[in-house]
């Protein structure tokens, strides 16, 4: 059994990495969450205790290891149609006013910026396929990005539990678009091969991207500081189209940060547009 305390000296160690490697915030009081996602990373190296994993670290220049514990502690929270309200205004507002947008072209570019497990890309790409037939002989582009390696694997599975399942996905959708194996639910391959999954860490340098019609960065920027936020949101705004659509989380906003967008109330929610 491995013991979970945590000294201050290791939480600082842990706090600096993460801002080195991710330039995720760490603040005091967050020892649980240490102790939380590094105990299972000590029990499969076979370590007696986090204390012990930290030492290995530290005496080390194992990258492996440090890529462990940097993904462990990457926040994996999410859910499919996550908040409800936003896919609501995707349904009922954006999409069909970026439908009409490019109708000439015939072509949607979507970037879901922090995937995690990939309920949020899949939620859209069903949304899509259930809403909106018009797209089906359409380029539509849905690319989903994450720091995490493991959670890039566990996306483009598309394998989850019945936890995971019950999470948001409506009875209907679940039983038309995934099947049942043992604990677990596999998602259909039309949907699977509906979205890309690739490597970005949001605080590093950016690939050379396409225009983006929509991105979505919910439930990300609460994890960084201010000057980070200002410098994704800045990246944003220059692959972002002059008329495409940000979403971010509700507890997230561009105000003081980045003053090239403005806010668009619709629905119980809301998103961003760049100023003209």
């Amino acid at each position: 059994m491995v013991e979970a305390t945590v000294s201050p000296a290791d939480f600082a160690f842990v706090a600096k990495l993460l801002r080195q490697r991710c330039a995720l915030v760490l603040d005091p009081g967050k020892e649980y969450l240490v102790k939380s996602r590094l105990t299972p990373l000590a029990q499969r190296h076979g370590l007696a205790s986090i204390e012990k994993l930290i030492e290995r670290l530290r005496g080390s220049n194992d990258n492996g290891l440090t890529t462990e514990v940097v993904e462990a502690m990457v926040t994996t929270e999410t859910s499919f149609f996550r908040d409800i309200h936003p896919f609501e205004t995707l349904k009922k507002s954006i999409l069909p006013q970026l439908i009409e947008l490019r109708r000439p072209k015939r072509q949607l570019n979507i970037w879901f910026a922090a995937s995690s497990s990939g309920q949020e890309p899949y939620s859209v790409a069903i949304l899509l396929k259930e809403s909106f037939p018009e797209l089906y002989n359409w380029q539509v582009n849905l690319v989903a990005t994450d720091i995490s390696t493991e959670m890039l694997q566990r996306s483009r599975a598309g394998r989850y539990s019945q936890v995971e399942v019950n999470r948001g996905l409506p009875i209907a959708l679940l039983l038309k678009w995934f099947r049942q194996e043992g604990a677990h639910w596999q998602l259909d391959d039309r949907i699977r091969g509906m979205v890309t999954f690739a490597p970005l860490n949001l605080s590093q340098s950016w690939p050379t991207m396409p225009t983006w019609d929509l991105v979505f960065l919910r439930n990300v920027m609460i994890y960084f500081d201010n000057d980070v936020k200002k410098s994704i949101l800045g990246r944003v705004a220059r692959v972002l189209g002059r008329d495409g659509y940000l979403l971010l989380g509700g507890a997230e906003t561009t105000l003081n940060l980045d003053d090239s967008f403005y806010r668009v109330e619709s629905l119980k929610t809301g998103y961003y547009q760049l100023k003209p």
